[in-house]
């Protein structure tokens, strides 16, 4: 290689290192602050290319991004005394860059917004009961310190707090027991109530049942009894009916009906004196006595 490529090859390299030491590149995802001589002069750089003195210029750049901090299990107390631990994470992004920088730097971001939030948590949870915490009110609850925690995130820190979840709410294992004997005691005293309630309303059912068949069977033989008698009181009209029109006819045809349902049987006895009514019809045809 010659003394003249050498040079050119020497001098791209120096030209490519000053640049790469002047110019600088802030994404879209980024926020940037440049300081001089370590003191703040410039903050919330525009996205794209920008120019700086090297060695006198320092650039800071941070994730404009939503992010995510998945805080360590802490143990709070409810307003029953008793202990839960709570795993919780939460969502942020930076909201003012010179403030954030002033206040985080040279500490984790990460941290402050885990030790506010469990902060926040640890009072939220102390006006709770254990049933108010694993219920709907959980959802509210979560809004609520959202909100308020973002108000003090934005004036204090620069940051916005997007979201605050709970992941899961535990009981420590010398708690959990008796708790769980507690709900169990509760289940099945609820379920003696419905049970209870239900053999209540099987004897309510009964006897409406019963007092229902008692009716239907009354109103039944009532109507029965009411259409015999007025079957019957038909009959002895016909009866009588017939019996004027042509008495010594319907006389003479229960006679024969008489005969013929005494008769029937071959093995029956009759003493009957021969001069009764009985037969009349057998020694006159007429009938006369």
């Amino acid at each position: 290689m010659s003394n003249k490529n050498l040079v050119v090859i020497i001098c791209f390299g120096l030209v490519v290192m000053l640049l790469s030491n002047v110019l600088f590149v802030v994404k879209e995802t980024e926020k940037a602050v440049m300081l001089k001589f370590g003191k703040l002069v410039k903050t919330d750089i525009e996205p794209g290319l920008h120019v700086k003195v090297p060695l006198m210029n320092k650039l800071v750049k941070f994730d404009a991004r939503i992010l995510t901090v998945d805080a360590a299990p802490a143990d709070f107390l409810n307003s029953e005394k008793k202990a839960m631990r709570v795993d919780s994470f939460i969502k942020w992004r930076i909201s003012n860059v010179e403030q954030f920088y002033t206040v985080t730097s040279g500490v984790s971001p990460e941290q402050i917004i885990s030790q506010r939030v469990n902060e926040g948590l640890r009072n939220a949870f102390a006006d709770l009961t254990l049933h108010e915490v694993v219920s709907g009110k959980r959802d509210e609850l979560m809004s609520g310190l959202t909100k308020t925690m973002n108000v003090e995130a934005r004036a204090d820190l620069g940051m916005e707090i997007i979201d605050i979840r709970i992941k899961r709410v535990d009981l420590p294992e010398d708690v959990s027991g008796s708790v769980f004997d507690r709900m169990r005691t509760e289940r099945e005293r609820e379920a003696r109530e419905h049970r209870s309630k239900g053999k209540e309303q099987a004897e309510v059912i009964k006897a409406d049942a019963d007092r229902q068949r008692t009716i239907i069977e009354a109103e039944a033989y009532r109507d029965s009894e009411k259409l015999r008698g007025e079957g019957d009181a038909k009959a002895a009209a016909t009866y009588a009916n017939a019996y004027t029109k042509d008495a010594e006819f319907y006389a003479f045809t229960r006679s024969l009906n008489a005969y013929k349902a005494t008769f029937s049987s071959k093995e029956d006895v009759m003493l009957i004196d021969p001069n009764s009514d009985f037969f009349r019809y057998l020694k006159d045809s007429g009938g006369k006595k």
